[in-house]
This record gives structure tokens, C-alpha cells and sequence, in this order.
């Protein structure tokens, strides 16, 4: 089952998305389809196709979940290596391979599939980075990852933009990144429910194919199924002790070559180049569609950043 949010005549809506036509639900949002069981989303699925259908093409797909919280993991090794000597100039630190290790990500800057995206002032090195996404669908805090699955209740695309200068500024000062990434991560361009993937599961692996263009000209691509840790064991790690809401989203981490960084750092050579506006970013994974957006430039002034106010030699 595919679940989209859409906006049509103004009004953001929530429909079962069967080929090219979506089905309005006009009771029921995201979340209430994903926490019911089979029998129930079935009737649902039914119920929502004797409503006329309305083409894909003539709606705005919106970002399926507003999350209240999105984790974005580090699941592959081998883009985790190229991107550390881009980024930060020093091999993969061993720590890596102890846990599964994460960062928040800014919940209001999600955009949808076919969204423009700002190139933010202040960077020359913008980039892509090729996700899948999980969807909670239940409150969870210390569960096992045996017991995972039953809180992830579908997944989708996710681009997580980078402005790879500003995280490299940012992280060297042992925090971040910060602006480096907070303008924009794309959601979309649906959410395909847990069980209509289940087909692809592989060694305890979603193993679905992943590939990312750029003004149609692919430039990388992998396999889900490589991730060092499972969706299963991330929620697991990331509910320790805290809350995972239902409606947060739970994100692979960048596959190998799913961004332009992994090769600048193992070749030295930023090439290809980054991204500049006018280019069109598209991704397409296996069993759940494709997204593209179109980098344009910002529209918002360039506000000067203040420098920090240096300590006065007789100051106490």
C-alpha cells in the first residue's frame, strides 16, 4: 500500500496512491493507516477506490510525514570512509563500527518531491545524499530489535541536502553540522507500507536498489541491503533510554556513491562538480518510486555572519 499526502484545491489531503491515480481519504490521516492492522488497512485500501480517483500529475505531492523528530543514521561503510577525508580530512574513526551512530535533523525544513531547493548562501559545495527513510508508527522507547519491526510502519525516499564546506567549518569545532544541513531534506515521493516490502527482505536486509541523477546522467548508486545495521536494530539503538515518537522518521544514512562528497574524498579532486542552480536531482529506489528536485537560487538575503568578539587582554 502507498500512502501519499498530496495538496489539491488548496487543502492538504491523504490518499492510497494506485497507479497513476491517489483516492482521497477523507477521514483518516497517515498514521491511523499505518497502525492498523491487516484486515482493517485492507478495508481501508477498498473503501478509499470507490472514491473517484484523482491523477497524480494534477496534485502537488507534499511530504508524506511531518515528523516531530528525524534521526539520520551512519549505516555505510563505505560512503561513511570516502565522506570522512572530504569532510573532516582524517580516515574513518574506528568508533564507528561499536554502535550505530546518529544526528538530528532539522524536522522543518522537509520539502516534497518535486519542491524547488535553495542553494543556501555561504556554500560552493552543495550535495546529495541517496536515503531510504523509515516511518514509526508507534511510541517506542527501549525496544529490542526483535521487536522493531512491529513499530516501523512503511519508508520512503529521503535527499539529504548538504553544503559540504559549512558542515566541514562546523565540525571541526566538534559540533554540528548545523547550517550545513538545516535548509532542506526531501521526503517522498510516498510512503510504502512495511508489509508490501517485505518480498525484498534479504538476511535480515531490506535489499532494494538505489540510484541518483543529476540532470538525468547517473551518478551513483547501491544497494539497500549493504547498510551495516538494519532499520530494526537502529530503532532499537535510537529508543535507549529515550522516546521515539510515533511519526518520527529513522533514515539509512547516505548509501555508497549516493553522494558527490565520497568521491572528492577518495579522489582529492572535486570532481564531479557540486551542485549549482538549474541542476535536477533525482533518485529512484526499488519498490517505492522516485524523487526529484530542481536547486535553484536563494530568495531570502544574504544576512552577514557575525564574528565572535575577541577576549580583551584586561578582561576577568
Amino acid at each position: 500500500m502507498r500512502l501519499a499526502a498530496f495538496e489539491h484545491d488548496g487543502t492538504r489531503r491523504t490518499g492510497v496512491v494506485a497507479g497513476s491515480l491517489i483516492f482521497p481519504l477523507p477521514d483518516l490521516d497517515l498514521l491511523d493507516v499505518l497502525t492498523a492492522g491487516p484486515e482493517e488497512r485492507a478495508a481501508i485500501d477498498a473503501s478509499a477506490r470507490l472514491r473517484p480517483g484523482i491523477p497524480v500529475d494534477a496534485v502537488r505531492l507534499l511530504p508524506p510525514v511531518r515528523p516531530g523528530a528525524m534521526r539520520d543514521f551512519l549505516t555505510f561503510e563505505e560512503h561513511v570512509q570516502g565522506t570522512s577525508r572530504a569532510v573532516l580530512g582524517v580516515d574513518l574513526a574506528p568508533e564507528w563500527y561499536d554502535a550505530p551512530t546518529f544526528l538530528f535533523m532539522n524536522p522543518h525544513a522537509v520539502v516534497g518531491d518535486g519542491d524547488d531547493v535553495e542553494r543556501p548562501h555561504g556554500t560552493q559545495r552543495l550535495d546529495f545524499e541517496l536515503e531510504v527513510a523509515a516511518v514509526v508508527c508507534r511510541d517506542a522507547r527501549n525496544v529490542g530489535a526483535e521487536e522493531a519491526g512491529a513499530y516501523i510502519g512503511g519508508y520512503l525516499i529521503m535527499n539529504d541536502w548538504s553544503a559540504r564546506d559549512l558542515m566541514s567549518r562546523e565540525m571541526k569545532l566538534g559540533l554540528g553540522p548545523a547550517k550545513g544541513k538545516d535548509f532542506a531534506t526531501t521526503l517522498g515521493p510516498w510512503v510504502v507500507t512495511s508489509d508490501e516490502l517485505e518480498p525484498f527482505r534479504r538476511h535480515g536486509r531490506l535489499d532494494l536498489a538505489m540510484t541518483v541523477f543529476v540532470n538525468g546522467v547517473r551518478l551513483g548508486g547501491d544497494r539497500l541491503g549493504n547498510m551495516s545495521w538494519s532499520f530494526e536494530e537502529m530503532l532499537s539503538y535510537a529508543s535507549r533510554g529515550a522516546w521515539v515518537r510515533a511519526g518520527d522518521v529513522i533514515a539509512s544514512g547516505t548509501c555508497a556513491t549516493g553522494a558527490l562528497a565520497e568521491s572528492w574524498g577518495r579522489t582529492g579532486r572535486i570532481d564531479p562538480p557540486p551542485l549549482e542552480p538549474g541542476d535536477v536531482v533525482t533518485m529512484i529506489v526499488e519498490g517505492i518510486g522516485e524523487i526529484s528536485n530542481t536547486v535553484v537560487a536563494p530568495a531570502y538575503p544574504d544576512l552577514p555572519v557575525p564574528r565572535a568578539r575577541a577576549r580583551a587582554e584586561n578582561r576577568t
